[in-house]
């Protein structure tokens, strides 16, 4: 016994070295190292980018001790907060209500939460004047990410994939929120928007970037129909069928605060496009609206007919209805002004190959108001001298139909962009050909043919071309001026023998054979040419047209794709050879190190960016 006493002490003096290192190591209170992103995470960590609220407030929750009730009763919290709110400011609270209401949304997928969030948020933004200082205030976007995800949200069907955009009656936790959209809300440009999706709920995939314009409302892609019983203005007749209206919706709520204290919110709905409305004025303050043109135009071509154009338009001449409406489409309605931007495919090719260019474009704000872009859809394997004038008939006709006075301007000082065979077309629009294409066809007059009036004009359209008036400037994408080396192969001539002509041309050729005699100069052809035969290199048709002259006031550019870039001299894109795409007297060439599908290149759209910036007048 007397011995195990003596020892005793000595235990103890032997671990409380330990003890003290241990304490020492493990404080109640203290910091340990941390990678900076890792606190950043910490700091910015909320209900929109992840499962818990932010640190503003988990603090209130703390301080009002109802951090564990949240975890165990979502609701009664919630009434708890909410039947706490004071008369004016407590903006802590309206935070802590407008997050936790969406993560109970989330959590749960009731409306009624998300609705809730949405009008939390509308009155911790708005509800009150904020001091100066607060606009550095983290909660501040938090509080816009809410109110724009908690509204399309609480309006989303059960599997997300549209927005009830309409007069309704909804649950609130609270109460209840009438919400009302004028009747004329959802009519666009002549059109009325149809099925509403949210911009939030899509992933876009082949453009390089997806642009979205920060402020207030939720982004949405809405789809078009006709009006029923109603004619479509001219304007939005070339509007394309399939369109994806990019939309913002926004909820107002007036005397917000006022409202929160009784058991119904009413609020009023509002509709609005981007490039028409970017401001709106909330209790006097200007505030920016959020947009995004992305989503929409990549939902327009997700599973569009347009990508199976190529093949089947280069095969088929008669592809599309002999219409004006069905040739050009336009993206945005009509609007005086903005120059047109007339966009103009290649050969096995479609409008969707701009996809990537247009949204760029679009999206610039020096180029977006100031240009309006236009696709021409042709199919590309006919005679380019065909389409052509195909082109210059559609043109002048869209400017007649939208402008029929002559009082807009704008609409005078058009630019056209042509890619590959595109760019053959464009510069058809702006040369005088004379009797340069005919006499390829008959050493006699037209006029001294015995045609029927069809041929007649059909021969006239696609053979005899005078600069449009309207058009100042032009941009070849590498262009085979001189021909494609491809379009030299023999299997050219038997791709070409894939290409069923348009019923019209088949006509002209058997007229021209009954009625042109002697007067033929190519009697011994076994088929009709195509576009692939008319850019062999040593076709009549390129070689007189390479040798004409660009029209006098009108501005000429090249963008030609090079492997391997400058030095271009030998080189070519797989398609076309510098040499060829080379034109001489062109204001500016830019040597892009592309393939042959260069205005998918980042290089060339800054090049067409600089041009059109030029073009209008504003600095590059």
């Amino acid at each position: 016994m007397k011995g195990s006493q003596r020892t005793r002490p000595c235990g103890v003096l032997a671990v409380l070295p330990v003890v003290v290192w241990l304490t020492a190591c493990a404080t109640p209170v203290g910091v340990e190292r941390a990678s900076p992103r890792e606190v950043q995470r910490e700091l910015t960590r909320n209900a929109l980018n992840s499962d818990q609220p932010s640190a503003a407030t988990r603090a209130l929750l703390t301080r009002l001790d109802l951090g564990e009730a949240f975890e165990d009763d979502r609701d009664g919290t919630l009434a708890t907060l909410h039947a706490g709110l004071a008369p004016e400011g407590d903006r802590d609270r309206l935070f802590a209500l407008a997050e936790l209401s969406f993560l109970a949304a989330e959590a749960t997928g009731r409306r009624d939460h998300a609705l809730a969030a949405a009008v939390y948020a509308y009155a911790f933004l708005f509800g009150s004047d904020p001091p100066v200082e607060h606009r550095f205030d983290p909660r501040i976007q938090g509080a816009r990410g809410i109110y724009n995800r908690g509204l399309t949200l609480g309006l989303a069907d059960d599997r997300r994939e549209r927005v009830a955009i309409e007069s309704a009656r909804h649950a609130l936790p609270f109460g209840v929120l009438d919400m009302v959209l004028a009747p004329e809300a959802r009519n666009w440009a002549g059109w009325r928007m149809d099925q509403f999706t949210s911009a939030a709920d899509l992933r876009v995939r082949g453009l390089r970037n997806r642009y979205r314009r920060p402020g207030i409302g939720a982004p949405l892609a809405a789809t078009i129909v006709r009006p029923e019983g109603g004619e479509l203005p001219p304007e939005a007749a070339f509007l394309a069928p399939r369109l994806r209206v990019p939309v913002t919706a926004f909820l107002r709520i007036e005397d917000v605060r006022a409202q929160l204290r009784t058991d119904r919110v009413i609020g009023r709905l509002e509709l609005f496009s981007p490039g028409e409305h970017d401001r709106l004025v909330i209790d006097g303050q200007g505030v920016p609206l959020e947009s995004e043109t992305s989503s929409s135009l990549a939902a327009m071509l997700e599973g569009a007919p347009v990508w199976s154009f190529g093949l089947a338009g280069f095969r088929l001449g008669d592809f599309l209805p002999d219409t004006v409406t069905e040739r050009l489409v336009m993206l945005r309605p009509y609007r005086a002004g903005r120059i047109p931007l007339v966009l103009v495919h290649g050969t096995f090719s479609s409008p969707a190959t701009w996809a990537e260019l247009v949204n760029e474009l679009e999206n610039d704000p020096e180029i977006a108001s100031r240009y309006q872009p236009w696709l021409f859809l042709y199919p590309s394997g006919n005679l380019i001298a065909y389409s052509a004038g195909w082109l210059a008939d559609t043109l002048r006709r869209v400017v007649m139909t939208l402008d029929p006075d002559g009082r807009d301007p704008a609409l005078q000082r058009m630019v056209m962009v042509g890619h590959s065979q595109g760019g053959l077309l464009t510069k058809l629009m702006v040369v005088d050909s004379g009797n340069h294409f005919w006499r390829n066809v008959s050493t006699k007059p037209l006029e001294k043919l015995s045609l029927t009036d069809e041929s007649a004009e059909l021969l006239r359209r696609s053979l005899f071309f005078e600069p449009l008036p309207f058009v100042e400037r032009v941009v070849f994408l590498s262009t085979p001026h001189g021909g494609s080396y491809l379009a030299d192969f023999r299997v050219a001539s038997w791709v070409s023998r894939l290409v069923k002509a348009p019923a019209t041309l088949t006509r002209l050729t058997l007229d021209l054979a009954t009625h042109g005699g002697e007067a033929l100069v190519l009697r011994s052809l076994d088929r009709l040419p195509t576009s692939l035969d008319n850019m062999a290199s040593r076709n009549p048709f390129l070689q007189a047209l390479r040798k004409l002259p660009i029209a006098p006031g009108v501005a000429a550019h090249s963008i030609i794709a090079v492997r391997g870039g400058p030095p271009p001299e030998g080189g070519s894109d797989g398609v076309v050879r510098y040499e060829s795409a080379h034109l001489d007297g062109v204001e500016s060439e830019l040597i892009v190190d592309s393939d042959h599908s260069v205005q998918m290149q980042q290089r060339a759209i800054r090049e067409l960016r600089r041009i059109l910036l030029v073009h209008a007048g504003a600095p590059p």
